[in-house]
């Protein structure tokens, strides 16, 4: 009999939209076998039918909830296939609801949020008829915690030494429009710089061929510190007043930027291309059967 992985079960979960016990006994069934384990599940009426990788959830939305005290924070994010069902009441109901029993028992990660909430999301699965999935979580703490929703699709919590709510909201502002990689420099590491001076070295190989080698290492040096300023938070000159840097913003307010949390909705998630123009031929080739 084939491990069953709970990478497999995870599969299963996200194309049929069913718990995870369910998933993992199918798939014991079905000797790991994941379309064998649809199959099976279609057969015994415990899913209408199989979710196609196209049919995954990649949408949904982001949540968050900082502490009164301003010194915590949970931001998650829950997915559903269509933006359509992420913009309904019910959705959003489950959603706040996750995000408030999230909050108050302290997770640190999704698994237990997962656990708990699970008859709540096969009732919102049942409902709907799409998948939903809660797909991650992370709790924050610190001097000073702030957070920025941009809609539904993007999320940032903020954390500082120092300073006070409306300066980490007005970063995680920032964060949220910038997409900044990282914090500062130093965290950058060498194999990150050894790529990037690569690319370089590679894109403007024409270029650079035959100029002094002490030409070529400056070349390549104004585009280490380009790219370290670009990807990096505090080097970044702040969206609402370009003439200051992020880091400096922060340093003029007496605090210090410990750390950033950004969440955006379905990023890192594969998402399968429809051939829109043959789905519709099959549907009209099927209506004339």
């Amino acid at each position: 009999m084939s491990q069953i992985s709970a990478a497999m079960v995870k599969e299963l979960r996200e194309r049929t939209g069913q718990g995870m016990m369910e998933c993992k006994k199918a798939l014991v069934a079905a000797e790991g076998d994941i379309e064998k384990a649809i199959d099976d599940m279609r057969a015994s009426g415990a899913i209408k039918a199989a979710k196609k990788a196209g049919n995954i959830a990649a949408e949904g939305a982001i949540a968050a909830k900082v502490a009164d005290d301003k010194k915590s924070a949970v931001i998650i994010e829950i997915n559903s296939q269509t933006d359509f069902l992420a913009l309904q009441d019910d959705f959003k109901g489950f959603v706040a609801a996750s995000l408030d029993k999230a909050f108050e028992a302290g997770y640190t990660d999704a698994a237990p949020l997962i656990a708990d909430q699970e008859s709540a999301r096969e009732a919102l699965v049942a409902k709907t008829g799409e998948n939903v999935n809660i797909r991650r979580l992370t709790r924050v703490e610190g001097d000073v915690v702030g957070a920025y929703l941009h809609g539904h699709r993007i999320g940032v919590v903020v954390t500082l030494k120092g300073g006070d709510e409306e300066l980490a909201r007005d970063i995680a502002m920032h964060v949220a429009a910038s997409n900044p990689q990282f914090l500062d420099p130093s965290q950058v590491s060498e194999d990150a710089i050894a790529k990037e001076k690569e690319i370089f070295l590679q894109l403007n190989a024409e270029k650079i061929a035959g100029k002094p080698e002490n030409i070529v290492e400056n070349m390549v040096k104004g585009r280490i510190n380009k790219f370290l300023a670009e990807g990096s938070l505090v080097e970044q000159a702040f969206i609402k007043d370009p003439d200051v840097k992020v880091g400096e913003l922060a340093k003029k307010a007496g605090a210090e930027i410990l750390s950033f949390v950004r969440y955006e909705v379905g990023e890192g998630i594969e998402r399968a291309e429809v051939d829109f123009a043959a789905e519709v031929a099959a549907q009209l080739a099927a209506s004339k059967q």
